[in-house]
Order: C-alpha cells, then structure tokens, then sequence
C-alpha cells in the first residue's frame, strides 16, 4: 500500500516510520525545507511521564506508554536523551492541594515512580528551591528533538520510504482507487496513493479543507497559544526540571535543561491570531515575578529572549482543555484518510505510541 503522510514533524515522522516498519510504501511530503521546523522544534524538548491528563483520554494513553517507548527508542538508535527527573512544586496550601491531584491522576495513568515529598526533601535535592512540597517524577527527561527526527528519518528512509520537502499539499481528491494528491512549490506534480495521513500540526485544518468533499462539520477550530522562552545567562541552579502548578492553557513556566546543562525558562501563554515567533523582552517581567515564588534568588538581569514556540490548541483561554483528535473513516465516512488536530504536548513524547494506533487505520 501506498501511504502518504502530510507533515514532516515528531508525530508525522514517527507514523511513518511505523508504516513502513509494517512494509508500507510511504513518502512524507512537507511544506518546508527542512524536517520539523514547526511545533516539533519550538518546545522544551521535554521527555513527559504522563501524570496530568485526564483518564481515558488519548494522551493519558499515550504518553506513559510514548515515554517508555521513546527511551528504548533513543537507546538504540544513538539519540541523545538524559533522565534528569522533575519537580512539580506546591508553595503553598492550594497548591499542595493541586499537586496531589497530579499525583492521584499520574497513579492512574500508570506513570513510574511518582512519590510526594516534602519541602525539605526537595530542598535537599534541589538547595536554591522554594517549596512546601513537591511531585518528584523520575521517569521525566529531556531529549535531541532534532536528532531524534533524524533518526526517525533513517529509518524510514531504511525501509524504502521518502521524505519530499517544500512540496506544499494543494488539493487531496477521492478517486476509484484511493487518493490524487496535487502538490505546489517549485515542481508542482500529482500523486496518486491508496491512503493519506495528515499530520501538518499547525497546517492541519488548512490541508484537511483542501481534502474534496470533507465534511466541514469534522474539522475542529484552532486556536494558537504562543509559549515565549527565556534562557538563564548565569551558572544553572538546578539539576532537575522544576515545575510550578499548570495555569490555563499550559502546564506553567517551568525550569527546562538542555543536554549541554543550559537553564531556560518557559513556555508562558500568550493567546495569538498567527503565527509570531518574535519573543517581546518586556514579558522577562512576568518570568521574574512567577519563577521567583519558587526559586526566590533568581538575579535581576539574567534573563534573555530566547526563542517562541505555537501550539496548534483546540479550546482558547477559559475553555476546557480538549484531547488530541484523531479523525478516521468511522468519523468522516472517507476510506484510507486520516486526520491529526491538536497534536501539541505531550505530541513528541506520544509520537511512537500514537504513530502505532494510527497506522492501524490502514488495516481497516
């Protein structure tokens, strides 16, 4: 069978690399010039345990078990990856309240190791931090994005699939046989192929809308949340991730690590119409204010704009949270087509396990 995955990100990249590890022919086909210039290389590059999503939800289900996958994956592919292990941190009663919650709800999705633990505990492990309490989550890491999209790349290029770049979707057309896909950019062409995955992240509801005869009903609106970083230009203060309480629309502006021992700081939310990368120094004020209830001796004038990230969410400010879509024939009555919306975090750590599931859709 000939699969054509749309988008050339983590998710895109891992589903197909899962359909052709099951002797599929597969091309991914992306807009862009290079793998993964989108969500999938605008992020914290965190490895997640899995602990804050709802029971029965998809990423309740795939980021436990995305974790483990990723960690085997990054093993035996070379991928540079580190266990740093996170804090999750209460500075007081309300919050202590909340991280339980997260404890409760990470016990039922089967993450590994969670343990609550005191504010001195924390302490100990972490001197410069401010805390009642904390969610230590050893089964947290950080990882190469990058690398690990390249590896997902070899490996598709290993089993006989292709990655064509700067070859933009313009029209996705039913036909007796499957689908004809009409490509743009430099050398515009046709393709025809018997299913079609669309996995563009932030493109996802242009290219479904571009799908001939797609019930509009099934394509969810889209809503961008913009996450600003800052980097720490002193000597870093922590050996793990330190996270605060989530706040709406994201999970707080937290303590990230590279591999080279680098601290950052972010993503904050910032509700946008499109897409903007620009990250505004005057919003290091806000970081000053919400990193310093849990690291009080944070120095003026250490942070520095970094970079900006967007997420393709599925609800705005104030609305409840939605889970990733995965849109199938069952859903849209369209043999061999499948849809990917919301795909945001926990998106790179899920990308093994949720590519597994959705190249299932291609035995039906």
């Amino acid at each position: 069978m000939q699969v054509l995955v749309i988008g050339a990100g983590v998710v895109g990249l891992a589903i197909a690399r899962a359909a052709a590890l099951k002797g599929h022919d597969v091309i991914v086909a992306d807009a862009a010039d290079a793998i993964g210039t989108g969500v999938s290389s605008r992020n914290s590059e965190v490895i997640h345990a899995g602990m804050y999503y709802p029971s029965g939800s998809l990423r309740a289900k795939h980021c436990p078990r995305g974790s483990r996958m990723l960690y085997d994956f990054c093993e035996t592919h070379g991928v540079p990856h580190r266990r740093c292990g996170k804090l999750i941190v209460a500075t007081n009663d309300a919050e202590r309240s909340k991280v339980e919650s997260i404890h409760q709800q990470g016990l039922a999705n089967g993450v590994e190791g969670l343990t609550m633990i005191s504010g001195e505990a924390a302490r100990k492990l972490e001197p410069e931090l401010n805390c009642i309490a904390a969610l230590m989550s050893p089964a947290t890491g950080i990882i190469d994005a990058h690398a690990y999209m390249l590896a997902l790349q070899g490996d598709i290029e290993a089993h006989g699939g292709a990655v064509a770049l700067e070859t933009p979707v313009e029209l996705i057309t039913r036909t007796v046989n499957g689908w004809q896909v009409r490509f743009g950019g430099a050398e515009p062409g046709v393709l025809d192929v018997d299913a079609v995955i669309n996995s563009a992240g932030l493109s996802a509801q242009k290219v479904a809308r571009n799908i001939e005869g797609y019930p509009a009903a099934q394509i969810p609106k889209q809503v961008l949340a913009k996450g600003n970083y800052f980097a720490y230009s002193g000597k870093p203060a922590f050996q793990r991730l330190i996270y605060p309480v989530p706040v709406d629309g994201g999970i707080g502006i937290h303590v990230t690590l590279d591999l080279a021992g680098r601290m950052r700081f972010g993503p904050d939310v910032e509700w946008i119409e499109q897409e903007d990368y620009t990250v505004d120094a005057a919003r290091a004020h806000a970081f000053y204010a919400r990193i310093r209830t849990y690291w009080p001796g944070l120095p003026d004038d250490k942070l520095v704009a970094d970079y900006a990230g967007v997420r393709p969410k599925l609800t705005g400010p104030g609305e409840p949270p939605k889970d990733f879509m995965i849109v199938g024939p069952a859903d849209h009555g369209m043999p061999m087509l499948v849809n990917l919306f919301g795909m945001e975090s926990p998106g790179l750590t899920s990308s093994l396990s949720l590519a597994d599931e959705v190249v299932t859709y291609l035995a039906a």
